[in-house]
């Protein structure tokens, strides 16, 4: 699908972001940002922008996770605005420490109005995917706007003739919801029933797993301890196949061969954080927003 805005404008893809960023130049039809990236003995990073700017819109797709990408994007914003372009929207697929919206603990740092903050210095409007709570939009200093990566993963789900879809606990049930109204199925979500004081049960709320192809859907997959309980689980209770979805595939450690080891049938996340697991794209929300705001 492509989408026409009304200002042309360049694109400024980030190390952590190639591929999404030469999907949204597709769908956009503008043209990617000519630079240098490398990296100093000491590992410091360098950006240098070849293109003239001045005077022009430049879009930085840069996800901010983690803490090496956060300093790649503020050095990426220096340039673009040092260079004279005239606007500058910074895209972030995912926005990393906005799980830390609030003090939890006297003494400690907001991280996601820290980040937001900084990234706010140059910039004029900010677009994320699927952040963890829509208000850390507030701490950007400049508009900011989000957009959701469910009917993409929802696409690709209905051609795996998918029964219901869980949410991991009833927190994240509009989730599941969302994503079934669109599939055309039910949804439920899983709850945790303590049999024991080693021994915790999980099953969805009211559905039958028996014989059933069931997507777990999530906004982020980090660990993969709860999803892959979870699994487990199902295929105990007869579940036939079960895939777990997310937007935001973390996979921290050995997660995904947790998953794997599970019998989980297949992962699917999306491209805010580019893994071998990406196997669908946030680049149309993103377009879709950009006519929104441009």
């Amino acid at each position: 699908m492509e989408y026409l805005l009304c200002h042309p404008m360049y694109i400024l893809g980030g190390t952590s972001t190639k591929n999404l960023a030469g999907n949204l130049a597709n769908r956009l039809r503008q043209p990617l940002l000519r630079t240098i990236y490398k990296r100093f003995p000491d590992d410091e990073f360098y950006v240098r922008i070849l293109d003239n700017i001045t005077g022009k819109d430049v879009l930085i797709v840069q996800t901010a996770y983690p803490d090496q990408k956060i300093v790649e994007l503020l050095l990426m914003q220096d340039a673009i605005y040092d260079a004279g372009a005239k606007k500058i929207t910074v895209i972030l697929p995912y926005f990393g420490y906005s799980r830390q919206d609030k003090k939890f603990e006297e003494g400690e740092a907001i991280s996601a109005r820290a980040i937001a903050q900084h990234i706010s210095l140059h910039a004029d409007h900010v677009i994320t995917v699927d952040p963890h709570k829509e208000h850390i939009l507030k701490f950007f200093t400049v508009p900011a706007y989000s957009c959701s990566a469910v009917s993409t993963i929802a696409r690709y789900l209905i051609e795996k003739n998918i029964d219901f879809v869980l949410a991991p606990d009833e927190g994240a049930k509009e989730r599941a919801k969302e994503t079934a109204e669109l599939i055309n199925c039910e949804y439920d979500y899983l709850e945790k029933t303590r049999i024991n004081g080693t021994t915790v049960k999980i099953t969805p709320k009211k559905l039958d797993a028996r014989g059933k192809n069931v997507a777990i859907i999530d906004d982020i997959i980090s660990t993969g301890n709860t999803m892959a309980n979870s699994i487990k689980e199902l295929k105990k209770q007869g579940a036939k196949t079960v895939l777990v979805a997310c937007t935001h595939g973390l996979f921290i450690g050995d997660s995904s061969e947790k998953l794997l080891a599970a019998d989980c049938d297949e992962i699917i996340s999306t491209d805010t954080i580019e893994t071998d697991f990406s196997k669908v794209s946030v680049a149309d929300c993103i377009a879709a927003t950009l006519l929104k705001i441009d």
